[in-house]
């Protein structure tokens, strides 16, 4: 994926030329089960995830930035779970590693009304350094935001 940054003496604006993928990190046997579904995905549109039945979108201008994080402890990571200390969305198949991604306006994700909003997303796909690096190259342009 690239993006190239145009500027303009009042904003900048990120234009996504590709569209990236990421899977969330699964058993192959659970990955041919599950299907296409799943996964996380940058375009000009946005970012979104989807495990199951919980869906997180938002524009690229939302988009603060990114770290890696982990490993994870299990009782922690396996499916959707909400921080009880900050709000934060974890959607999660790995112990191993993923990426945490903050956003500038907290989304809905948690529950289908939009009533709970999380400041922050984290997600335990199969490439996160990639996504990080993506994330944050989107968001740094628009790192100046009123």
């Amino acid at each position: 994926m690239q993006s190239a940054p145009v500027q303009s003496a009042e904003f900048t604006t990120t234009v996504v030329h590709h569209r990236m993928c990421a899977r969330f990190e699964l058993p192959a046997w659970l990955r041919r089960l599950r299907g296409d579904r799943d996964g996380l995905s940058l375009d000009a549109d946005g970012l979104r995830v989807r495990l199951g039945p919980f869906v997180v979108s938002t524009p690229l201008g939302n988009l603060a930035g990114a770290e890696v994080s982990g490993p994870y402890r299990a009782f922690r990571v396996f499916g959707a779970r909400l921080s009880l200390a900050d709000r934060g969305l974890t959607l999660g198949t790995s112990t191993r590693r993923g990426v945490c991604i903050r956003f500038h306006e907290p989304v809905p994700g948690i529950e289908p009304f939009g009533l709970v909003r999380h400041p922050g997303l984290t997600v335990t796909v199969a490439e996160p350094e990639l996504v990080a690096e993506t994330i944050n190259a989107v968001a740094a342009p628009s790192s100046g935001r009123p």
